[in-house]
């Protein structure tokens, strides 16, 4: 009976071990959740940025849009009708550049609105970015283009800049 009980009490595991090994589960699973929240947040803030990316390049094929169709028309309007230098805000939606109301800071800009996986300014849902396009001419057949988008994420202000140069075809 004796070897009985010594038996038994070998296999036992004491308070203190048990203590012990949730201790190290509850760590294991705390560091696993923490990557994983890090994980999520990391592949938000990246698909934020490409949108935000394609977003930008979309401002400068709008300029550039209307350069050429400038450049095309047999009306013969100069290269850079309607190109002015300035602050302005466009869509695919519009064939020319809108003036930014206000001060053309994040607080005056509009947010792009979201409709059908296409961003204008008329119909859908707000997003969370704003567009405004920068032109400052340099010369008689140069014109610097500017695109931020600006968007506001976890609390924190964010920005995407691309700049292109746009000339004239002669």
């Amino acid at each position: 009976m004796r070897l009985h009980t010594k038996m038994f009490k070998s296999k036992a595991f004491t308070i203190i071990e048990v203590i012990a090994a949730i201790f190290v589960i509850t760590i294991g699973v705390l560091a696993a959740f923490t990557v994983v929240q890090q994980i999520v947040f990391q592949t938000i803030t990246v698909s934020s940025r490409l949108t935000a990316a394609y977003l930008a390049k979309e401002g400068i094929e709008i300029v550039r849009n209307i350069k050429d169709t400038n450049w095309l028309d047999p009306a013969d309007p100069p290269w850079n009708n309607g190109l002015g230098a300035g602050d302005w805000e466009a869509d695919y939606n519009d064939s020319s550049l809108t003036v930014c109301p206000g001060s053309c800071d994040f607080s005056n800009l509009r947010f792009l609105k979201i409709n059908g996986g296409f961003y204008n300014y008329s119909s859908g849902t707000d997003s969370k970015f704003k567009r405004k396009i920068t032109i400052t001419p340099e010369g008689a057949d140069k014109l610097k283009v500017y695109v931020e988008i600006l968007w506001q994420e976890k609390g924190q202000d964010r920005n995407i800049t691309v700049q292109e140069n746009l000339y004239d075809w002669y």
